[in-house]
């Protein structure tokens, strides 16, 4: 069994743990406890104080995701594509072979239903595995940050737009910020995993940001939970470290040639 069907394998068996990785550091770690690693075009605010993940580019991408798979042996990896690079199915084509050829990555992840399905097919057919995304969709977002299923026919356009992917291949799909009985009903009715962030505990899966996770990166989001404050710890460290140079603590003779 490869490992994309290991995780398709997990549908309603066993829940899918899924983290961000942008280094092979942090990658090594995350190796150990999840199932699915997604080298996320969330680095552009986490990593480079982007207003938006639309700012990443393709090259940024790659050498993340290089560095991510230096660290990854037994997990899924998957790369986010960033926004502008699948407009056209043959555009899609050469760059999610570039960014498999370059950084060994598993699959790709694309936001978007209905309208980048053909894009999705073709991707499939030439044997390229697709990751799907659908709720929130911040290459796309613009204005107010709100959740999503909230009015009928938007609950509608999710649901039929999740049976879309799955038909086309899709072996996955994230669900952003989807409301409950939403994420419910998709998961229910799609025989693919659904990994949710900010979309319940009725999903396959889940995922967050490993920086927000961490609490490196300050957020009052309410689907993240804060599992320790790193920011603190380096805040200490720092400080020590400060102190020991200035009080000519640092270094010792052991610590010279």
């Amino acid at each position: 069994m490869n490992k994309i069907q290991k995780i398709i394998s997990k549908k309603n068996k066993s829940k899918i743990v899924c983290l961000t990785a942008y280094s092979k550091n942090i990658a090594s770690t995350l190796d150990k406890f999840c199932d699915l690693i997604l080298v996320g075009d969330s680095l552009g605010s986490v990593l480079y104080n982007y207003n938006s993940t639309r700012e990443v580019s393709l090259d940024i991408m790659i050498e993340h995701a290089k560095s991510v798979r230096m660290g990854v042996q037994k997990s899924l990896m998957v790369v986010d594509m960033p926004f502008n690079t699948y407009r056209t199915s043959s555009e899609a084509l050469k760059n999610a072979k570039k960014i498999i050829s370059k950084t060994k990555c598993d699959a790709v992840k694309l936001e978007g239903g209905k309208k980048i399905i053909k894009i999705v097919k073709n991707l499939v057919k030439n044997k390229i595995p697709v990751m799907g995304h659908l709720g929130l969709l911040p290459q796309s977002q613009t204005g107010k940050f709100r959740f999503k299923g909230k009015k009928k026919l938007e609950r509608t356009k999710i649901l039929n737009d999740a049976k879309l992917l799955q038909d086309v291949g899709a072996f996955s799909i994230v669900l952003e910020c989807v409301e409950t009985s939403l994420a419910k009903l998709i998961t229910n009715s799609i025989k693919i995993p659904t990994i949710g962030i900010g979309a319940s505990s009725f999903c396959d899966g889940q995922v967050l940001v490993t920086d927000d996770l961490l609490g490196l990166n300050p957020t009052s989001v309410r689907f993240v939970k804060t599992y320790t404050n790193l920011s603190k710890n380096i805040h200490q460290a720092v400080k020590n470290f400060s102190n020991d140079v200035r009080k000519k603590n640092f270094p010792k003779k052991k610590h010279s040639y």
